[in-house]
């Protein structure tokens, strides 16, 4: 209920209060900033004393983000969650933290974990072109998660392809 009555973009699925979708933005001054996320969040059905299903469902490039399942792991969900948290921890403090502080001892995404611990220029400039290719406001509305994501990259292939067919046409 307090999230449906703060200033966060929250969508009801199937008008169930146990799931919904909330808008999420990156956190200012880190290489997320500018990205908008959905994030489905599923309450069991012993919340607030268990903690609730987090997931994102356009993709993000994180160490401790799976990239095809959107899946966090971030021990105050997993493991050490409290009844006396709820909602808006999750996406004031909890989230905001974790994007700005990876733990990449405890990786979903090796590959980034990998690449931020060796490379952290490289990552971060992935984590930008992430956000730039999946993190707009268009990809968040339109992310379904699973392979309704993956269809979307074959309609801009199929783009590229009829760009080229027209220019092999015109010489």
């Amino acid at each position: 209920m307090k999230m449906l009555m703060s200033d966060y973009e929250v969508t009801l699925v199937n008008d169930n209060m146990r799931e919904f979708y909330v808008r999420f933005y990156g956190p200012v001054e880190t290489p997320f900033a500018g990205g908008v996320w959905k994030i489905h969040v599923e309450l069991q059905p012993e919340y607030p004393y268990k903690s609730p299903s987090i997931g994102f469902m356009n993709k993000i490039f994180h160490p401790n983000i799976d990239e095809l399942s959107g899946s966090v792991c971030l021990d105050v969900i997993n493991q050490t969650w409290s009844p006396m948290f709820d909602m808006i921890n999750i996406f004031e403090v909890f989230l905001p933290q974790l994007l700005r502080y990876p733990n990449p001892n405890d990786p979903l995404n090796g590959e980034a974990a990998a690449l931020m611990m060796r490379h952290p220029k490289e990552y971060e400039a992935k984590v930008k072109e992430y956000v730039q290719r999946y993190a707009t406001k268009e990809a968040a509305d339109a992310a379904t998660g699973g392979s309704d994501a993956e269809d979307g990259e074959d309609e801009e292939m199929s783009d590229i392809g009829s760009i080229s067919e027209e220019e092999a046409m015109e010489s």
